[in-house]
């Protein structure tokens, strides 16, 4: 059984069509990319997903159980975590206090058992020598991974990434990019929105194509990649 799926997904404003009968499975630990021009519809999926956007048509499948008419706080105590392109977290908290926050209220989490599950969190996104620093002085390297940590606090079952390298040196983009792929190896199901493709094709093994809210392509990287019709809309390389 497949930890999510979506279903014929259809989304318009007026006459454009930004989602247009989208369909995907995600198996358990799978990771998934999704790339596309600007426009494409990609963090509109998120949205559809995770139930921020409600859709004309279509499914949204959590480990087999329809969660199309739950809000998003439901969807993320069902298992749905995600991060922002924009970190925005609690700035006058600190990065623990955010995580316990997330943890407490978004994931449910014992209050027995918070300051314990949210320190170990802490020290697998690398956060934990951060704990009592304010969240709002974070440089961005250190406001991606509270965003990873707080997308991972809910307990979820499947996370969304949406542009999490977006902005980073090459240096601190390897540096978190290591960070998320040891959290895949622990059997996190992942979809990850990027236009920092070598980023991208470290961690995941397969990778969809999104255009004018269609999917183009679903496939392997190295394929997708190479077939001509992505060249030409994805990269503008003629074919």
């Amino acid at each position: 059984m497949a930890v999510l799926s979506v279903k014929g997904m259809s989304k318009s404003f007026g006459s454009l069509k930004v989602a247009d009968n989208v369909s995907f499975d995600l198996a358990s630990g799978e990771a998934l990319g999704i790339i596309g021009p600007n426009g494409a519809g990609k963090s509109t999926l998120f949205n559809l997903i995770t139930g921020n956007l409600k859709p004309d048509s279509g499914q949204v499948m959590l480990d087999g159980r329809d969660v199309t008419r739950e809000t998003p706080m439901q969807r993320c105590a069902s298992g749905i975590g995600r991060s922002f392109q924009i970190p925005q977290p609690f700035g006058h908290l600190s990065v623990y206090e955010n995580l316990l926050v997330a943890a407490r209220f978004g994931g449910s989490v014992k209050a027995s058992e918070a300051p314990d599950f949210c320190m170990e969190l802490l020290t697998r996104t690398g956060l934990d020598h951060l704990a009592t620093q304010k969240a709002g002085a974070l440089p961005l390297l250190s406001r991606k991974r509270l965003e990873l940590a707080r997308a991972l606090s809910t307990r979820p079952h499947v996370i969304l990434l949406d542009e999490i390298a977006g902005g980073l040196t090459d240096g601190e983009c390897g540096e978190l990019v290591s960070t998320i792929r040891a959290i895949h190896a622990e059997g996190m199901a992942i979809i990850w929105i990027e236009h920092v493709l070598h980023a991208l094709n470290a961690v995941v093994s397969r990778l969809m194509v999104l255009n004018f809210g269609e999917v183009l392509m679903d496939g392997k990287p190295d394929a997708v990649m190479a077939a001509p019709k992505v060249r030409e809309i994805y990269l503008g390389i003629e074919a």
